[in-house]
């Protein structure tokens, strides 16, 4: 088994194809399918199933992909941990992140191109929210509706109330505060499930009796307060982006419970971490002053 085998291997499965797998590692396509097929030979498996039109996992690919990850993982830690001893700050840096990270406290497009300035030679990927724990990406922004998972570090950056706002002439424009029980049955207007500030809507109302109705979802809180400012229902949003929309929107305090917003930092609690994220875990630490989770 070759360190080679196991770079192929997990472009492969990342790309869903051999072709763009090959393209990644700049490798010709029969070179890494012959690779492949060499690994699987020795292990005496077949790691993907090539009968479709999009090469998927076998089962027991997808056992191996983890611990090719790992493995390519301790090769780099241990490149990075030389690099370290000599003062030298390289390599590439994954970032996950929400599709949009609406928060006073943090300006991520200034503080990566900090971070690239001072750093050069690091690379960074602004991808979707996730994959920290199976390896994919060093670090990401994520939403918290409760406790982290299990094996993962946080840096809370913002923690902050939701709010239910309206347009004015709403009747419910009247009111200055709200027990969690009164949303029931309203056509609410939230992020899709899974979005850490739907789980929080979700949590918050489970803890007063009753599950949500959502007659509309965007994908960004920020569509969510232009959709009630249009008249489509009571948007659920971070009380900062219903604050910047005071001239346009009525935020109703939501109690009983209080629901709550939650931006964090997360990486992998165990394992080695580059020192590309080291760095970058401090930067945002230090621009974006939370209260670590615990």
């Amino acid at each position: 088994m070759e360190l080679r085998q196991l770079e192929y291997l997990v472009a492969v499965a990342e790309e869903a194809s051999f072709t763009r797998g090959a393209a990644r590692v700049h490798v010709a396509q029969p070179g890494v399918s012959a690779q492949i097929r060499r690994l699987e030979r020795e292990l005496g498996q077949e790691l993907f199933d090539r009968t479709g039109r999009t090469v998927t996992m076998t089962e027991a690919g997808t056992a191996v992909l983890l611990y090719a990850r790992v493995a390519l993982a301790a090769v780099a830690g241990a490149r990075a941990a030389v690099d370290e001893l000599t003062g030298l700050l390289r390599g590439r840096l994954t970032i996950g992140t929400l599709t949009s990270i609406s928060s006073p406290r943090l300006d991520l497009t200034a503080l990566l191109a900090a971070y690239h300035r001072d750093h050069p030679a690091v690379g960074d990927s602004s991808l979707l929210a996730g994959g920290v724990g199976d390896g994919r990406y060093d670090v990401a922004f994520i939403g918290l509706a409760s406790s982290p998972p299990v094996g993962i570090a946080t840096h809370v950056i913002t923690d902050e109330p939701l709010v239910v706002v309206v347009p004015p002439e709403d009747p419910l424009a009247r009111r200055t505060s709200l027990p969690m029980a009164a949303l029931a049955g309203l056509p609410l207007i939230s992020l899709p499930a899974g979005a850490g500030l739907r789980a929080a809507l979700e949590a918050a109302s489970a803890a007063a009796g009753f599950t949500p109705r959502v007659a509309f979802e965007g994908e960004d809180p920020r569509v969510l307060a232009e959709l009630a400012a249009h008249g489509l229902g009571p948007a659920v949003i971070p009380r900062s982006l219903a604050d910047a929309r005071a001239d346009r929107l009525h935020a109703i305090r939501l109690t009983r419970p209080e629901p709550r917003a939650r931006l964090a930092l997360a990486w992998r609690a165990e394992g080695p971490v580059s020192p590309a994220a080291r760095e970058f875990i401090t930067r945002v630490r230090r621009a974006g002053a939370g209260v670590p989770a615990s």
